[in-house]
């Protein structure tokens, strides 16, 4: 089991580098092929690898398996004198046998370039979005509609239209200029926030948590941070916000590993050296004149990483964010979030006030986020009749067992209080 759960970690953490690196051998014009070849390369992993020990370098043994199966593929497709020539890849009708290993540090050059390659402001925003976490995160369809907000068909439309783009529109990783990483750094922001969400809230079916993806999107951020690629004010507050997450880890699962509530959480398990690196971060984010959403909600993180308990959170502080947040960034789930931080600065009245004010598009209101939220402010305005509704309907639509449970211990109130009525 050990050994399943480190493989899948590896595979993980090498398929976006593994694709970026050899498309940047061959070009986006074959990132088919290059795909086939790495999926056929991890294939081959299972295998061998469950039969016998890990090899010292993963990664240069998947890279070794999918750069031979690309070659082989090319070769078959009878596009050998004018490709493998090109790229000097075969000698005396033989595969060269020393394959060049690209460095790990050339292997995440390749991604963060890969990443800008398929961020093209030509693409629409949620195809570019779906084939960036698909090709590079590793995300699975079924994924990235929940976390977007689209339906898998759609994910799937937009995937193939991003892929066609690509591949009529070839571009060299090496060849990129300043505006064109100017014009694309937000959508490369945007993707990482969302790798580092889905591993914080995970919407997989056997998983609450998935720590692997909020380290990949901590240690991507980081490359981008420390890049001539990507170092910005809005980057650093991106660090600074991740940290700040990443500081509460320890203490979101009890010792059975369901998930806690924020005021059920043991605050000194929190890792005060990663809330340090979290304010270090934010302060390098106050360079210049831009904010941006990774601002605001960096600072709401720091006012919960700061707080000595959560009655003492500085819940009005928090509150004048999000109406700042909403400003910048507007979005139905700042309002969502705006109308919980106000219920607890005043009360539930005053939160579901917010509540009733959204127009509540199709996608929200099949969210278990969007029930439960429902059901705590109107238990506390003493509409329980309602509140029950709601929180049956959240547990309903949890995406996993661990969410379910969370929801059953954070909405037995309401189900409580209809049982009594």
């Amino acid at each position: 089991m050990k050994k399943a759960l480190q493989t899948e970690h590896i595979f993980r953490h090498e398929y976006g580098p593994l694709v970026a690196s050899l498309v940047r051998r061959v070009g986006t014009q074959h990132l088919n092929s290059v795909e086939d070849a790495v999926q056929h390369a991890m294939m081959q992993a299972l295998n061998f690898w469950s039969r016998d020990k890990l090899p010292d370098h993963p990664a240069a043994w998947l890279y070794q398996v999918a750069y031979r199966q690309l070659l082989s593929e090319f070769r078959i497709a009878k596009r050998r004198n004018n490709l493998l020539a090109e790229h000097a890849l075969i000698a005396n009708d033989e595969l060269t046998e020393a394959i060049e290993i690209p460095l790990p540090g050339e292997m995440s050059d390749a991604l963060l370039r890969m990443l800008f390659v398929t961020c093209h402001e030509e693409l629409p925003l949620e195809s570019q979005l779906v084939f960036t976490l698909k090709s590079l995160c590793g995300f699975s369809v079924k994924e990235i509609a929940l976390r977007i907000f689209l339906s898998e068909a759609n994910v799937y439309k937009r995937f193939n239209r991003a892929k066609q783009f690509l591949k009529k529109h070839p571009s060299a990783l090496n060849t990129l200029n300043e505006t064109q990483i100017t014009i694309r750094l937000p959508m490369v922001h945007r993707i990482l926030y969302l790798l580092f969400t889905e591993g914080y809230f995970s919407s997989h079916a056997a998983m609450a948590i998935r720590q692997d993806l909020c380290e990949e999107a901590l240690r991507l951020s980081l490359l981008l941070s420390d890049s001539k690629l990507g170092s910005s004010p809005t980057g650093y507050a991106l660090m600074a916000l991740m940290h700040f997450h990443m500081a509460r880890m320890n203490a979101r699962q009890d010792d059975s590993g369901a998930l806690l509530l924020l005021e059920q959480q043991d605050r000194s398990l929190w890792d005060q050296a990663c809330i340090k690196k979290g304010m270090g971060y934010l302060q390098k984010s106050a360079q210049g004149d831009a904010i941006s959403r990774y601002h605001i909600e960096a600072s709401i993180a720091a006012e919960h990483c700061l707080a000595p308990s959560f009655k003492e959170t500085n819940w009005e502080k928090i509150v004048t964010s999000y109406q700042l947040l909403e400003h910048i960034a507007p979005s139905i789930l700042h309002r969502l979030n705006h109308a919980i931080a106000i219920s607890q600065w005043q009360d539930s009245e005053a939160g579901l006030a917010v509540l009733e004010s959204i127009d509540i598009p199709p996608w929200l209101a099949r969210s278990y986020y969007w029930h439960a939220v429902q059901a705590d402010l109107q238990h506390g305005c003493g509409k329980l009749a309602l509140a029950y509704e709601n929180a049956q309907l959240a547990i309903a639509a949890a995406p996993n067992k661990d969410i379910k449970h969370l929801l059953h211990k954070r909405l037995a109130k309401c189900i409580l209080s209809h049982e009594q009525n």
